[in-house]
This record gives C-alpha cells, sequence and structure tokens, in this order.
C-alpha cells in the first residue's frame, strides 16, 4: 500500500495529516508513505525531515496517481482523485453531502474521522475530534488573553493592584475544560457552564466554578425519552444565563452538535449588556451559525459598545505543530486498524470503528446517517 500526505489547501490552514515521526510505524507495517513536497511546511516540517524518516517526497500530480490512500486533514479535492482510491481525514459529511456524493461517484472509498464513535476506548487513540478540540480550547484562552485589554491575573504593583479578569466559559466538553485550565493558569476567575449537571466535577477539578441554573428543569418524558422544553422553560434559562454572561470580562463557547446549527448561547441582548472591553470567543462559529449572535467564523467584529466577538472557527489550525503532532497520531492509527496482514485497506463495516468512519465504499453512500439522509430526499422527490 501506498499512503500519501497531500498539501492542504484550504485558506489559514497550516497542519498537516503525518508528521516525520509517525512515519516509522507505517513502514513497518509494510506501508510505503509519499508526501507532497511542501506538505509539512506549515507545521514546520520541512521535505527533507520527511525523507530522513523514510517518506519519498514528490510532485503533487505523481503523488496522486500512485497513491492507494489519501491522507488529509480537511476536504480534499474529488476532482484529483480517482476510482479505486480511499481518502482519510475529517471530511464533515454531515454538513457537506455534496462531497460525500461527489466521493461515491467517483469510486472513492472516504473515511471520516469525525465520524468516529468516541464511547468506545479502543477507538480513543484515533479520536482526532479530542485531540483538536484540546488544542483548540488551549488556543481560545490564549486568544482571550490576547484581545481584552487587560491583565488575566490579579497584579499588585507600585502603581496601584489589577483585579483579575472574570471568564466564563460555556460547555464543559474536551474544548471548554481545556480552555478553563488555561485560563486558570492564566490567572483569571473562571467559571464553567453545561446542560450536563454530571460536567459539574471536572468543572470544579479544575479549580473553576460551575454555574447552576435555578430555572433548570427536568426534561424527562414518557418513557424515559427527553421532552422538549416549552418556549417559556427555554426563554427562563437563557434569561438567567444572560444574567451570568453580562458579570463577565471574557466569555469563550465551545457548544458544537455535529451537523447540525450549533446552538445560539450569547444572544444580541446580552452583548449590548456586556461591558466595554469584553471579549467573546466562539469556537461554535460555523457555516451553520455560531453560539454568539453575529458572529463569523474567521472573523473578529467590534460592536457598537466596545465588545469584541472572535468567530474562532479553526483555533487548531493556528496551533499547527502541536495540533499535527496529534492528529498525525490519530489517523495513523485508525489506518493501521484498517489495514489488513497482506497489507490492503480491510474493509469491514461490521467492525463499529469502521461502521462510524467509512462514508462511502463502492460507489455508494454507505454510512447509515448519510444513507437516510438520501432517502429522505429521493422520497421528497418523488
Amino acid at each position: 500500500m501506498k499512503a500519501a500526505v497531500i498539501k492542504e489547501t484550504a485558506p489559514g490552514e497550516h497542519r498537516v495529516a503525518l508528521v516525520p515521526e509517525g512515519i516509522g510505524k507505517l513502514t513497518a507495517a509494510g506501508i510505503e508513505v509519499l508526501v507532497e513536497r511542501g506538505a509539512g511546511v506549515g507545521s514546520w516540517f520541512t521535505d527533507a525531515a520527511y525523507a530522513q524518516a523514510g517518506a519519498v517526497v514528490m510532485d503533487a500530480d505523481e503523488l496522486y496517481q500512485q497513491a492507494d490512500v489519501v491522507l488529509t486533514v480537511g476536504k480534499p479535492d474529488p476532482a484529483r482523485l480517482h476510482a479505486g482510491q480511499a481518502v482519510i481525514g475529517m471530511l464533515a459529511p454531515l454538513t457537506d453531502t455534496a462531497l460525500a456524493r461527489s466521493l461515491a461517484s467517483g469510486g472513492v472509498t472516504a473515511i471520516s474521522l469525525d465520524g468516529l464513535p468516541r464511547t468506545l476506548s479502543r477507538a480513543q487513540p484515533m479520536d482526532a475530534l479530542t485531540s483538536q478540540a484540546n488544542v483548540a480550547g488551549y488556543k481560545a484562552a490564549i486568544v482571550a488573553a490576547e484581545r481584552f485589554g487587560r491583565f488575566f491575573p490579579m497584579l499588585i504593583t507600585a502603581a496601584g493592584t489589577a483585579r483579575p479578569a472574570r471568564v466564563l466559559v460555556l460547555g464543559a466538553g474536551v474544548a471548554g475544560l481545556q480552555a478553563i485550565g488555561t485560563a486558570r493558569r492564566l490567572g483569571a476567575i473562571v467559571s464553567g457552564y453545561d446542560v450536563r449537571p454530571a460536567s459539574k466535577a471536572e468543572v470544579e477539578s479544575l479549580g473553576a466554578t460551575f454555574i447552576s441554573l435555578t430555572s433548570a428543569v427536568s426534561a424527562v418524558g414518557d418513557g424515559g425519552y427527553a421532552r422538549e422544553l416549552t418556549d417559556s422553560e427555554r426563554q427562563a434559562q437563557q434569561d438567567e444565563l444572560t444574567a451570568h454572561i453580562v458579570r463577565h470580562d471574557i466569555v469563550i463557547t465551545t457548544a458544537q452538535v455535529p451537523g447540525r446549527r450549533p446552538p445560539l448561547l450569547v444572544t444580541e441582548d446580552a452583548i449590548k449588556a456586556m461591558s466595554g472591553g469584553s471579549v467573546i470567543v466562539d469556537m461554535g462559529a460555523s457555516a451553520l451559525g455560531g453560539n454568539v449572535a453575529g458572529s463569523r467564523p474567521d472573523e473578529t467584529i467590534v460592536t457598537e459598545n466596545g465588545v469584541t466577538v472572535v468567530g474562532a472557527g479553526s483555533l487548531a489550525a493556528s496551533v499547527p505543530t502541536a495540533a499535527s503532532n496529534a492528529y498525525s497520531r490519530n489517523i495513523s492509527a485508525l489506518l493501521l486498524h484498517m489495514v489488513s496482514a497482506d497489507g490492503a485497506l480491510a474493509m469491514d463495516l461490521s467492525d463499529e470503528i469502521q461502521a462510524g468512519v467509512v462514508i462511502t465504499s463502492g460507489g455508494e453512500l454507505v454510512h447509515p446517517a448519510l444513507v437516510k439522509e438520501a432517502a429522505n430526499v429521493d422520497g421528497a422527490g418523488n
């Protein structure tokens, strides 16, 4: 098998799918590694380093012709792939079904790390969403500190005392917990909020205060299923959360739902009530929307009342060396999991991991979520 590492072309993307350190494990498994010239330059990995590690460095045209498996961070160019090839990356098929359909019609086997079943312990070494969220959460706190016009820690000097910044992190998943920990290490007073009461212990273990909403109600319905909140219940929770938001100098939002619009956590009214100089970092910013009213991915705006809103859609890419090192381990682990004893890519959709990550195979969409969506679309068309 020949596995090819391509140079990422998306604006602002400086990561690379495989770092030189990861080549040894693949070659030991009988996989020949091809690397496009300049693929690692954005992460400070030279072509010479790849060659020294055992890879073959070549131009893109030749690489795409020879590759059996293409390794990528983001979305590939379907026009450069050919039937019989496989591509592994973070393809976001739930939000880009057109790409999935294009790869299927071209006979390309598409494997997306963002479909990995994260609850499986044996899948943890492959969990790119977690590794990249860790990097992004760290960077979110650094970006907030950079944009904030005061110190994060309390400082006592001859010129007076500077009070510590008050930071609120909304969402206590991997990114949120990393943002909390980083903000705490920078000396801020940190609070965290999550809709899951079980996250309280995790937030407090990092030295932060967990915010519990008194307006929170049970959403358990008949038969153990969750029920939808009423409009009045939802509004009561939003009003109480807004009251907490406006008391903080920094707000970092981290809530994302794969394939769906991120939930709105910071409303226009909340932003208008915040003090001038406050900073909001929206890690949920995407083309579908964000956690913050008016935020746009990879853009920074300053509101009329002086609140800076950072649409932080690709923070992991701004820490490319660390992010690439982690991602390289993830994609290598997944590739090795799918390689058979004879060195070929072995497709087995009865395997829980493969059932979650394989999007297209044999010219068809095979991921259950995409198959269901395609059926709904076809049904509506009829």
